[in-house]
């Protein structure tokens, strides 16, 4: 669905050096990047502000054109054809709208139907399937200026899927919103992309959108690549430890020596057990065997290191990287 290579957008930024007088300095914001989007993938492309991450999405959208590298989406080049592909995809900005300000918003719907050229009948059924999911019925004749945050995001998610995209594209689309309209937007991305086989890529800096919505995850740091993969094995190789919290029918002294176990913590004097232990050396099933041949086990759980832990680890090991890189670089020869 999606193939970059080499992706690079430079950027002229002037500044001042004298009272009259100003230099032009060229900024890479997207310097090199590559990855690929499978049909039906949903992936979590996270970085930093400043990182590049809305540089490329407008690459990817056509909005922007590479200064050097290639983008197809959907086997199409963004910058040249751009007209095609807005027939083929979604995009959602959180902070940009492409519903009309002063109008229902059935009404902006019904407009962007005749810009899309949706027959009728596939209207109507879109139409009814977004307004059912996302409960959008009691505010359809409500002016947008009107909507809460969270009933325009969710309009702006229909507007988006009117014509039924291959691709959806989200740059930010929980900014601001409260608990509830947040679940309830992630719920219907979920099932978009699982049960209707929509390609979702999403930027976002709540990671908890990406924790809940995409298996995959692509970070960016400084216009390049940090690290892109499966969030469990990511996970596992900035974290090689997972807990094991058990609650035992009756208090009892620390599960230790168990195989895998790093350490022990205690709780309720003994009742509820903290049990690290690396992935490497055993498996939780291994370990749930082994603590219920030692004590009564009444419940259990197995605990992930936080996603926001797993990018900052990301960004911690490459600047450490960097750093001993840099030792005993003289200045000149950087």
């Amino acid at each position: 669905m999606i193939e970059v290579r080499d992706l690079r957008r430079e950027f002229r930024v002037s500044r001042k050096t004298g009272f009259l007088r100003r230099t032009h300095d060229t900024v890479a914001a997207v310097d090199g990047v590559s990855f690929d989007v499978a049909a039906g993938e949903a992936v979590g492309y996270v970085g930093p502000n400043g990182a590049g991450k809305s540089t490329t999405i407008k690459m990817l959208t056509g909005i922007l054109v590479p200064t050097s590298g290639t983008v197809l989406v959907s086997g199409i080049d963004p910058s040249r054809q751009r007209k095609e592909l807005a027939r083929r995809i979604g995009v959602v900005f959180g902070q940009r709208s492409q519903l009309w300000w002063d109008l229902p918003l059935l009404d902006s719907f019904d407009l962007l139907r005749t810009i899309y050229r949706v027959s009728g009948p596939d209207y109507a059924r879109r139409l009814a399937e977004c307004v059912e999911l996302l409960e959008l019925g009691p505010f359809l004749a409500t002016p947008v200026r009107q909507l809460s945050l969270g009933q325009r995001m969710r309009g702006e998610v229909t507007a988006s899927l009117l014509h039924a995209p291959e691709l959806l594209v989200l740059d930010e689309p929980t900014i601001g919103l409260d608990l509830e309209s947040k679940e309830r937007l992630r719920e219907f991305l979920a099932e978009l992309n699982t049960k209707r086989g929509t390609t979702v890529l999403l930027t976002t800096h709540d990671l908890d959108d990406i924790q809940r919505l995409c298996p995959r995850l692509v970070v960016i740091d400084h216009g390049t690549v940090l690290a892109d993969g499966p969030l469990a094995d990511l996970r596992a190789e900035v974290s090689p430890e997972r807990v094991l919290v058990v609650d035992l029918e009756d208090p009892a002294p620390a599960l230790e020596g168990l195989p895998g176990v790093t350490s022990v913590r205690l709780e309720l004097g003994g009742k509820r057990q903290h049990l690290a232990f690396r992935r490497d050396r055993t498996t939780a099933a291994a370990l749930i065997t082994a603590v219920a041949a030692r004590a009564e086990v009444h419940d259990l759980s197995v605990e992930e290191s936080d996603i926001d832990d797993v990018v900052r680890g990301l960004y911690e090991r490459r600047h450490a990287a960097r750093d001993v890189g840099n030792v005993g670089v003289s200045p000149d020869s950087r």
